[in-house]
């Protein structure tokens, strides 16, 4: 895994890309002819070195009508030199008169819907270019994920109209009878073709994609794909383990599932409908050696789709003898479907952030739900998650501030904490013991939650109110929209969003009281909506507890970074089922495998081992971090020392290391230094957004023998 740190002089960034006109995918005539006067014939060649899967091809995409104005779905579709050649080629004519700019990337293309996935592509921030005028010179070649003066970096795609099917084997899940308890379980995967026979016809059951032949063959029949075939998928696996945590293509039988694996099947199909899933059982005998030949095929079992009731659940299935044909045992897996989001069609390949982060942003100050936690601290003045509070941290020096979203039931996101609220059932000044009545916040309509008298959970059980400053203004209310959040705040602000979901607790109750009613996928595509249509430039990142959530944040957009939230080894809270939060290292290799910007760490877990800090900055991933712990200025300054990222805590008016420090002798209420001032207590990405007059006050301020920006331990820190 590459670090995903930018060189210094790269573009700082995380803005949305402006909107291309539409422009509906040009004739193939177009393509090759063009005007011969204002185009110019360009032959794009690109080696290849890794190896393609078998529905899998090389496409180029760029800044012109011939590649696509950006667009995943008219770009350029290439071809092999040779046969089993490494170099493929495309001739398209582009402008003459302007550059272009283009980018390679990988595709699968399924030729029965017409329809292109992206499965690979280069997100340098700087795509390549041809200038204007150039003509191509020779048997100029270019090498995929390669560009001239810029890291290698090559992503994963989103979901752009295929459906992607997670199936989770995690400990073993097999119940066998008792002479095969101990055996251990290597399972395979085949998504497959089903189709509604007509009448007197058998079902006809085929291979989506031509993977290799497995001992299942006795259990459908098997034929090359294409014909009549109307699907086609891409099936990965990936263990989340220290040497296997990043997704790969399945072996021939299977991957382990032993009784400490963590194992995800990861499907990429193009018609969920007409998809079906062979998994199949192997087993290798203790008295023979792995590669001494073929394990026994122990059983299988179809899944087919109507078993998908939601975006996610938990399957009993039952495991059909392969040679018997009789029943076997039970399995028990998890599930996740993510489906592309409404807005999709926006996403273009100009540029992508998801796994961007520059190598100058270290040490950044965020601000935990705005200003903090409000109604732990008796002496908090400002309401938390308001915008008073948002800006409030960003009034003092707050590079990010940190906040949490969820929906009300007509499916506004908002920004709140709680699961819960209490609401009165008398008038707003009667406080007696059954005037109160709890509630899930998802059960009250935006103008609901506006309109009625609702306290905080802390308030409802204890029965003791408390007031705010100014809490009669609006920008002071609870529960403000996420839109309005965006509008507010100066753009300049990173946002942390945190996706707050109900998780299962390893005793098996729920985060909140009640089940969720809104499935996974309307609960995402109603939160990036907001997103993707207000963010404009600023710089977002997207984090959660709950990591089928952050699969979902990865795959449904390629514009912003997706963190996880996690546990770890904690004295402070109930640890949830799922165990891939529960420590630093599982949060690590499932960041890895869904291809994740970071993990956000329990601040208590760090200070318990520190050297767990390596674990995430060897894998390539940001690292910030949450917790009580952090409320502290020597906890910060040991944690930026450490080397963490972002580190998120309350009071960013009173814990901010932010400040200058002047001499006496040289002390002056200039102008100059009222705007020192002013720019030091700004997020860092206003800063850099003022990069000339940064350098300006930075040398006015040497020459007055101002010292610009000085951190508590003395040295000269240079913000970017």
């Amino acid at each position: 895994m590459e670090r995903w740190s930018a060189h210094d002089g790269e573009e700082d960034a995380m803005a949305a890309p402006s909107v291309c006109p539409a422009t509906p995918p040009p004739a193939r005539e177009q393509r090759i002819y063009g005007d011969i006067n204002a185009n110019r014939l360009w032959t794009f060649q690109v080696l290849m070195n890794d190896p393609l899967a078998a529905n899998e091809q090389l496409a180029v995409v760029g800044s012109c009508e011939a590649l696509g104005n950006w667009q995943h779905s008219a770009a350029a579709v290439m071809s092999r030199q040779q046969e089993d050649g490494n170099v493929w080629t495309a001739q398209v004519y582009i402008p003459r008169q302007c550059a272009t700019e283009y980018r390679y990337l990988i595709c699968g293309i399924d030729a029965a819907a017409e329809q292109l996935l992206v499965r690979r592509w280069e997100v340098q921030l700087q795509p390549r270019r041809i200038a204007e005028l150039d003509e191509p010179r020779g048997q100029c070649e270019d090498t995929f994920g390669h560009v001239p003066g810029q890291k290698q970096q090559v992503d994963r795609g989103w979901l752009t109209k295929e459906t992607l099917v997670q199936l989770k084997f995690f400990y073993a899940p097999f119940t066998f009878k008792q002479r095969m308890k101990r055996r251990l379980v290597h399972v395979k995967v085949t998504p497959m073709n089903l189709r509604i026979p007509s009448a007197g016809c058998v079902a006809d059951l085929t291979p989506v994609s031509p993977l290799e032949d497995s001992l299942s063959n006795d259990t459908h029949d098997t034929r090359e794909n294409g014909g009549d075939s109307s699907a086609f998928a891409f099936s990965e696996v990936v263990t989340l383990s220290s040497d296997e945590c990043e997704l790969r293509a399945q072996e021939q039988f299977g991957t382990a599932c032993g009784a400490s694996d963590l194992v995800i099947f990861h499907l990429t199909v193009a018609d969920m409908d007409n998809t079906a899933y062979l998994v199949d059982l192997y087993s290798y005998s203790s008295k023979v050696a792995r590669e001494d030949g073929p394990p026994l095929h122990l059983g299988y079992h179809y899944v087919l789709p109507n078993l998908f009731k939601r975006s996610e659940g938990n399957l009993e299935l039952p495991i059909t003898c392969a040679k018997g044909h009789r029943p076997l045992g039970m399995m028990r897996l998890g599930y996740l479907i993510v489906k592309p989001s409404s807005l999709s069609a926006q996403l273009d390949m100009r540029v992508s952030y998801a796994r961007y982060w520059n190598n100058k942003w270290t040490g950044l100050d965020v601000g935990h739900r705005g200003s903090g936690t409000s109604f732990k601290a008796k002496d908090a003045v400002i309401r938390e998650n308001t915008i008073t509070s948002l800006k409030n941290a960003a009034d003092h020096g707050a590079d990010m501030v940190e906040f949490d979203v969820q929906l009300s039931k007509d499916l506004v996101p908002v920004v709140y904490h709680d699961f819960m609220i209490y609401v009165s059932l008398k008038s707003k000044c009667s406080m007696q013991e059954h005037d109160f009545l709890a509630l899930p916040m998802r059960e009250l309509t935006l103008d609901q939650l506006k309109k009625l008298k609702v306290y905080h959970t802390a308030e409802g059980l204890s029965r003791e109110t408390r007031s705010f400053h100014n809490d009669d203004l609006l920008e002071h209310q609870p529960f403000p929209q996420l839109a309005d959040v965006l509008d507010a705040l100066d753009e300049h602000i990173g946002f942390n969003i945190e996706i707050k979901w109900s998780q299962r607790l390893q005793d098996g109750r729920m985060e909140e009281e009640f089940e969720h009613v809104v499935d996974r996928n309307l609960y995402i595509d109603c939160i990036l909506d907001v997103v993707l249509r207000k963010a404009g430039k600023r710089r977002v990142v997207f984090s959660c507890f709950d990591p089928d959530i952050c699969t979902m944040l990865r795959f449904k957009q390629n514009r912003y970074p997706v963190m996880f939230l996690t546990l770890g080894h904690t004295t402070k809270y109930e640890k949830y089922m799922d165990p891939r939060g529960n420590s630093m290292e599982t949060a690590v290799w499932h960041a890895v495998a869904m291809q994740l910007l970071g993990i956000v760490a329990h601040t208590e877990d760090l200070l318990r081992d520190p050297s767990q800090v390596n674990l995430a900055k060897e894998r390539g991933l940001v690292l910030f971090c949450w917790g009580d712990d952090n409320n502290s200025k020597d906890t910060i300054k040991l944690l930026k020392e450490l080397g963490l990222h972002a580190i998120i805590y309350d009071k960013m008016d009173v814990l901010t290391s932010k400040e200058v420090k002047v001499s006496a002798t040289n002390y002056t209420r200039s102008l100059l230094f009222l705007m020192l001032l002013f720019q030091l207590q700004q997020s860092v990405f206003l800063l850099q957004a003022k990069d000339s007059q940064k350098e300006l006050l930075k040398l006015q301020a040497l020459e007055t023998g101002h010292v610009w920006h000085t951190t508590e331990s003395g040295q000269e820190e240079q913000q970017a």
